[in-house]
């Protein structure tokens, strides 16, 4: 069975189906409450009322899933929720042996620091830009434009918060081949007239979530693409799961880019897209 934080058109439609067809499983797609109209942690709860609903011993049965191979899975934003969803969910008793594995396609991992390499190179994309992911950050989290402005500006984190810039320090856990000649610049703390206390929740940046709740974890898929901004935040992710035992298996596309399993439908087929589909279909067959 897998629960996927993927959304309902028609290449994640594609990709559901052709799932449960490959891996003769029960894919349930979540239809989660989208900001700006519904703001943290809606999303968040929306997901966790769906898995926790269809973990339970009678709807296993009555879609005759066999609980030993379940997996949650998203891309990109639906990432952060499959990670938050997991990270949830291992720690809760009812639940914490229900999970086999997660699989997380380019995810978004931290609102920390918008600074690291991968948010340098890739500002102007493609697909998504630097200005275009602060603002759906920023609209996750608030209305209040100043916020978008400052994550910009890597300004955004509050004085008292310092000791979270551990679980991110990118110049830490990325490898070498990704910091080139990039320098570790803290964020900059501020002093905001409106608080943002979903900043610092690892619900909204699983990143932050300290080593003993990693321990906790499931075998994990983590797939990032070399032409996006998120991609230090999956990279920094599997070097922290390898750090505490966790067992990880990671696919970099070296020519990849955010968003492309968005493209593998008429009229695009996009190679790229298609690849990063297979490969992320082919994992869960093996390990599943």
């Amino acid at each position: 069975m897998f629960i996927s934080f993927i959304s309902e058109n028609s290449p994640y439609d594609l990709l559901n189906r052709q799932t449960a067809n490959k891996l003769d499983a029960v894919v349930v797609g979540v239809d989660y409450r989208l900001s700006p109209q519904y703001q943290f942690p809606i999303a968040l709860e929306d997901a966790l009322s769906v898995v926790k609903f269809f973990l339970q011993d009678k709807i296993l049965e009555q879609y005759r899933v066999d609980s030993t191979r379940i997996c949650i899975s998203g891309d990109s934003s639906g990432g952060t929720l499959a990670a938050s969803v997991t990270q949830q969910l291992k720690n809760d008793p009812v639940f914490k042996n229900k999970i086999k594995a997660q699989a997380l396609i380019y995810p978004f991992l931290q609102i920390i620091d918008s600074f690291t390499p991968s948010h340098r190179e890739n500002e102007h994309g493609p697909l998504l830009t630097r200005d275009i992911a602060a603002k759906l950050g920023a609209l996750y989290v608030t209305k209040d434009e100043a916020l978008s402005q400052a994550i910009i500006k890597n300004k955004h984190i509050p004085q008292e918060s310092r000791h979270l810039f551990k679980f991110v320090n990118w110049s830490i856990f990325l490898p070498d081949k990704f910091k080139k000649n990039h320098i570790y610049r803290e964020p900059i703390l501020e002093r905001f007239n409106l608080s943002y206390p979903a900043l610092l929740d690892s619900r909204l940046s699983p990143l932050l979530a300290n080593d003993s709740q990693l321990q906790k974890l499931p075998l994990t898929y983590v797939l990032t693409c070399q032409h996006d901004i998120l991609r230090d935040d999956g990279l920094i992710y599997v070097t922290r799961l390898q750090n505490v035992g966790v067992n990880v298996v990671h696919d970099h596309i070296e020519n990849g880019f955010h968003g492309a399993l968005s493209f593998i439908t008429s009229p695009f087929y996009l190679l790229m897209g298609i690849r990063i589909k297979n490969k992320y279909i082919t994992w869960l067959e093996e390990n599943l």
